[in-house]
């Protein structure tokens, strides 16, 4: 049989993930260099936890509204469209989807706006206690609703853009987003009362250009929106019919979010940011490797079952699994081993300090355990949606939110805010079990031997990565007091001589997965010679 890597289709499943992967890195560091600069300028307190619950807010219905449901129900459909039918007819449903989902969008930030103090009062009720903050948070919030216009348009174009495979402008548009922040901190730091409110006019400005940015790429595939509000159009219904149960899934989500933050306003001050950062720095390998394998997935998937070709479609899972975990998994084990350097070296300055920086790290350690189902996960439910299945990826977010409570709850008090980021991972873990087990009894098996012999591989050169990380650590003591030059120094060390271990013992392990990285890298750099 051949190699499942050779395979056509998982060779743009692939490509796909570097385009996104490389974009995502991109803004990733900016969004890291958004986070030190908030860091600098407003530290870990009550405002800013009142700007985080705040932007929690409309990001939480971000993931509802957008890629969380509409994305995922979007591109099955609107890709079994393109196969099937003509292009003019698929167009028909973009502009239908674009405009029924601008009046209902429109409906909910009026709603959002008026209903703010509810709202906040709810996501963090510790904030009560404080009258200053709850009216901060609750002033934020109104600000920053509309940004959910905006970013969940972004979501579906996003949707019609990855279907014609183009992945490039979406993957890049939070760029817009951090740059609009940065300067928004940096300019109108001093031009509001409160300086965290420069904040949220970046957000909402950030919110616009991510919008404008997908419109050229939209126009070079001919998709230039008119007004359409056809709710009997049988590709609207089609994509109701996924977007229902997926909104109630991605509630689940949401709800889990919810119970973090409400716990955390709980406990002792600074304890929603330093969950934020935490969680903040996991999202660097989850966008780069997890959401860009994920992304580029489900066009495939959508394609494969359309065609009805079940055997290629467990090809492209296995491989897109193999590919996940060969990236995650070395990310996971480096994050929770450098977890309080590289907390320290990104954020420990100015009102940041290290107290800050530590409790931070806890966080990250705990979030990093989960790093392999976060990101295991986003292939599951690419596999689902792909299979127009949205039910099962709800029941399993039930059962995950039953875990994630009950573990929350059991956690908090005795680790504080290190339990609620624990829980996280432990009900990820439990996520990806029960789709595991469900989509094997969907389609039949879909890892071969060849999965097991990468996944042993891949933890042999993690444990080559580890034991390089420790040499540093020997060889050059990490101290959290020391000045920033000597801890930049350590980390950057200790990042390197790990990356190289692992991917040299890779290399002489033979994994297929670093054979085509280097087939990739080599067809790129020839392609560029040309």
């Amino acid at each position: 049989m051949d190699d499942p890597i050779e395979k056509s289709e998982n060779t743009k499943v692939a490509k796909a993930a570097g385009i996104v992967g490389a974009a995502t890195m991109v803004s990733r560091v900016l969004g890291v260099a958004r986070d030190m600069v908030i860091a600098a300028f407003f530290g870990a307190s009550w405002a800013t936890d009142a700007f985080w619950v705040a932007f929690r807010i409309p990001n939480m219905l971000r993931r509802l509204l957008g890629e969380g449901s509409l994305t995922v129900s979007f591109v099955p459909v609107f890709t079994e469209h393109l196969q099937k039918k003509t292009k003019p007819e698929a167009l028909e449903l973009a502009d239908n989807a674009f405009t029924i989902l601008s009046v209902i969008l429109a409906a909910v930030s009026v709603l959002g706006i008026a209903l703010s103090p509810v709202i906040v009062g709810l996501i963090a009720p510790g904030f009560m206690a404080n009258p200053e903050q709850y009216r901060l948070a609750v002033f934020l919030n109104r600000l920053m609703f509309p940004y959910i216009f905006f970013i969940a348009l972004v979501a579906l174009c996003m949707g019609i853009l990855n279907s014609f495979r183009h992945f490039t402008s979406p993957a890049l548009s939070p760029v817009m987003l951090n740059i609009a922040m940065i300067t928004a901190a940096l300019v109108l730091h001093d031009a509001f009362d409160q300086p965290i409110t420069a904040l949220a006019v970046g957000v909402l400005a950030g919110g616009v250009l991510q919008l404008a940015m997908q419109w050229p790429a939209l126009r070079k595939f001919g998709v230039s929106f008119h007004f359409r509000f056809n709710l009997n159009h049988p590709g609207i219904r089609q994509i109701g019919a996924l977007m229902l149960p997926a909104i109630l899934g991605a509630g689940v989500g949401t709800i889990n979010v919810f119970v973090g933050t409400v716990l955390a306003s709980l406990l002792p001050s600074g304890s929603v940011t330093y969950l934020f950062y935490a969680d903040r720095i996991m999202e660097f390998p989850l966008g780069i490797f997890a959401i860009a394998i994920g992304t580029a997935a489900l066009p495939s998937f959508s394609a494969h079952a359309a065609a009805g070709k079940t055997e290629e479609l467990k090809s492209s899972i296995s491989f897109s699994l193999r590919l996940m975990l060969f990236l995650t998994i070395p990310s996971m084990l480096a994050l929770m081993a450098l977890h309080l350097p590289i907390i320290s070296v990104l954020f420990q300055r100015g009102a940041f300090d290290a107290q800050a920086a530590v409790y931070t790290g806890q966080a990250l350690f705990c979030y990093a355990l989960g790093l392999w189902a976060y990101s295991v996960l986003r292939v599951f439910i690419s596999a689902f949606y792909s299979l127009k299945d949205s039910k099962w990826p709800l029941k399993a977010g039930i059962i995950t939110l039953v875990v994630n409570v009950v573990f929350s709850l059991t956690l908090m008090y005795p680790l504080r805010h290190n339990g609620i980021a624990l829980a996280g991972s432990i009900s990820a873990a439990v996520n990806v079990g029960v789709l595991a087990f469900v989509l094997r009894n969907k389609i039949g098996p879909y890892l071969d031997r060849a999965f097991y012999t990468s996944v042993f591989k891949i933890i042999a050169s993690s444990a080559a990565m580890l034991a390089a990380i420790g040499l540093v650590e020997y060889g050059l003591p990490w101290n959290t007091s020391s000045g920033f030059r000597e801890r930049l120094i350590y980390l950057s060390f200790a990042v390197v001589a790990g990356a190289v271990a692992y991917l040299v013992c890779a290399y002489l392990l033979k994994s297929p997965e670093m054979r085509a990285f280097l087939r990739m890298v080599q067809k790129r750099l020839t392609s560029s010679g040309h």
